[in-house]
């Protein structure tokens, strides 16, 4: 009864929980910035419904209360469910009022949500020869430069946009397979992963060469994720496909990982590095635990214990820890979206 009662405890004190109509897959919070405009913190989560019709509703968490509020006024309909949702990183720089929030699923989209309505201010179709593009499956917003988000799609290429012109700046062929994640390093240095088994870096300076940074030990076993350290630029993480692992790299010594995190007991799903700490990061999978790694100088013989795990419903699928809040984790399940304290 003793361990019963404990859990229920940190459950109460140090998780909120939102219920959706649907099932969850995307999650973004507002950047920092967005706090003094809005009491509260908002948070943008997006269904996934296998069919057109999809959601994406913006909720506020205050976190003295520990509540979460929907704002039906700024729940809008979705085509397709969105693969990944983010707020601009810096709105202060836009001179505008309202936030905006990007969206990536059939085609890249832009939207601003104010105090009670949402507008769709862009689409954008990386197809040069049709109207339709193919899907993608994510995207990354430079922080640096906020003109530039970098898409990634099932085509093999990555886009980068200039969104303030609405233009392509450039289109690669990054990969020999479909491309599941991007990341921006530096203003223009990014990293993609993909079917092909590979992590790959570019630098928009010389958009000939790519460097290979990791390659899966299977040849061929997809890389599903890639997550770049900001508050350190030499690591990165990723993970395999139906893999309990996640994989720590340093670009110093391409091929050969850091560490390896085993102690997940199903598919890792969604990783997140620490937004102020460079050696705290946050992994969640298919056995309903998301576990927070404090990574050591040196790993031991017998590898990296989490420092502590958190217990879901059901299994996890996205995961993100907040940046304007760094003290809090969102993780979705089934149809809940819920924020842990760490």
């Amino acid at each position: 009864m003793e361990n019963s009662t404990q859990e229920s405890h940190l459950k109460a004190e140090n998780s909120v929980t939102y219920e959706s109509p649907y099932p969850l897959y995307a999650l973004a919070f507002a950047s920092p910035q967005t706090r003094t405009r809005h009491q509260h913190h908002r948070i943008a989560v997006g269904s996934f419904i296998e069919e057109y019709s999809n959601r994406v509703d913006i909720l506020s968490f205050d976190p003295d209360t520990l509540s979460i509020k929907p704002n039906p006024t700024l729940s809008f309909d979705h085509p397709y469910p969105p693969t990944k949702l983010m707020f601009h990183p810096n709105p202060n720089a836009l001179h505008k009022t309202n936030d905006v929030l990007a969206s990536s699923g059939d085609y890249l989209r832009l939207w601003e949500v104010g105090d009670s309505t949402v507008e769709p201010i862009q689409v954008l179709n990386n197809s040069k020869t049709s109207e339709f593009c193919a899907p993608l499956t994510s995207f990354d917003w430079n922080d640096i430069e906020p003109r530039r988000i970098g898409t990634s799609s099932i085509d093999t290429t990555c886009t980068i946009w200039d969104i303030e012109k609405g233009v392509v700046e450039t289109q690669l062929i990054a990969h020999d397979k479909e491309v599941y994640d991007i990341a921006w390093g530096e203003a223009r240095v990014f990293a993609s992963v993909s079917a092909d088994g590979s992590v790959r870096i570019f630098d928009l300076r010389d958009k000939e060469h790519s460097t290979i940074i990791y390659e899966s030990p299977q040849p061929d076993t997809p890389l599903l994720r890639l997550a770049w350290n900001k508050q350190d630029l030499r690591y990165m993480a990723t993970i395999l496909m139906d893999s309990n692992k996640v994989v720590i790299l340093d670009i110093r010594s391409p091929t050969m990982p850091v560490a390896e995190l085993e102690r997940h007991r199903g598919s890792v799903n969604a990783i997140a590095w620490a937004p102020q700490s460079c050696r705290h990061i946050c992994s969640a999978g298919d056995d309903t635990q998301a576990l927070i790694w404090d990574l050591p100088t040196v790993a031991g013989p017998n590898g990296i214990d989490p420092m502590s795990m958190y217990s879901a419903g059901a299994e996890i699928n996205q995961l993100q820890w907040s940046a304007a809040q760094p003290d809090w984790i969102s993780i979705a399940f089934s149809n809940k979206m819920q924020l842990l304290k760490v």
